[in-house]
């Protein structure tokens, strides 16, 4: 019999792959077992590539989660396909999601088709079963049986747990035998800076209307540290942040009547400042208008894509 210290550690990469919105952020999270990127209902969410590092006894997974891929409208749209179509040429394995409570679609066959291309194995995960009932979730599993040729075909909700766990393993047991790649107290790889541009997005995009979160991009433009007078031996952190429309006619939408949407973008993204940086946050948030920026490279290379 084998015994857990005879078992190989093992350790590598499995990308997270979908259409956009399919809970590929929100799956991360659960297995992460913390918040290490954000998640909304409004497509294209994720920007980048975020990685997200799991740790247990008998191995690390380090999880990769992309934007949806999707048919492009802009060169933004272009460069978020190209993130996703570089990592998966780098993983060990390839997570497959595809919503249980939204009928397979022409975007997941079109994923399908990306993954044929490519040797990784592949594990289909039907996410957000907690959406959808049984027959369902059944039917679902069948149609995503015949879209790609899966190692594994596996149900999950990661807003109850169910199966998360057993994902966990799935994946870990997948993954070549080697050293951790990571420090057991690292969960992400991800900048302070960015960590911050996107909690501010993320309450951005819950509080504005459905045209401006595909023209919204924040920066981090200075971050500050002077003792904090309320609580002694802490710091007080200055974050002076700027979001980014591309038309004249969102900013007031960003404002909102005497600066109330401002304002409730301020304080519920200062919640998970102050998590993410451990100190009491002063947010400073400036709206601009960054025209057309979207489609052109030199812009998009100073908002960060």
């Amino acid at each position: 019999m084998t015994s857990p210290a005879d078992t190989p550690y093992r350790s590598g990469f499995a990308c997270l792959v979908g259409r956009p919105n399919a809970g590929k952020t929100t799956l991360t999270n659960a297995l992460v077992g913390e918040k290490v990127g954000i998640v909304s209902n409004r497509p294209q969410t994720t920007r980048h590539a975020i990685r997200g590092v799991v740790h247990r006894p008998g191995g690390q997974l380090v999880l990769v989660d992309t934007p949806g891929l999707h048919k492009p409208k802009s060169l933004l749209g272009q460069r978020l396909n190209d993130v996703v179509r570089d990592t998966l040429s780098e993983v060990d394995v390839i997570v497959f999601c595809i919503p249980a409570d939204q009928p397979v679609g022409a975007g997941d066959a079109f994923i399908a088709r990306q993954l044929k291309e490519i040797s990784t194995p592949v594990v289909t995960v039907v996410t957000k079963t907690d959406a959808a009932g049984k027959k369902a979730i059944t039917q679902q599993l069948i149609a995503a049986s015949q879209l790609v040729d899966a190692a594994e075909i596996v149900p999950v909700s990661a807003v109850s747990g169910e199966q998360v766990e057993l994902l966990e393993r799935l994946l870990i047991g997948m993954l070549p035998e080697g050293p951790p790649l990571y420090p057991q107290e690292q969960t992400t790889d991800e900048d302070t800076e960015r960590q911050i541009a996107e909690l501010v997005r993320e309450a951005a995009l819950e509080k504005v209307r459905q045209e401006v979160p595909h023209s919204l991009a924040v920066t981090v433009e200075e971050i500050t540290r002077r003792p904090d007078t309320r609580n002694p031996g802490r710091d007080l952190v200055t974050v002076h942040a700027s979001l980014h429309c591309e038309r004249a006619s969102q900013k007031p939408m960003l404002l909102g009547k005497g600066g109330e949407t401002i304002k409730a973008i301020g304080s519920e993204a200062r919640v998970g400042l102050e998590v993410l940086l451990g100190s009491r946050v002063h947010l400073d948030l400036h709206v601009t208008v960054l025209g057309e920026w979207q489609d052109d490279p030199k812009k998009l290379q100073r908002l960060g894509y």
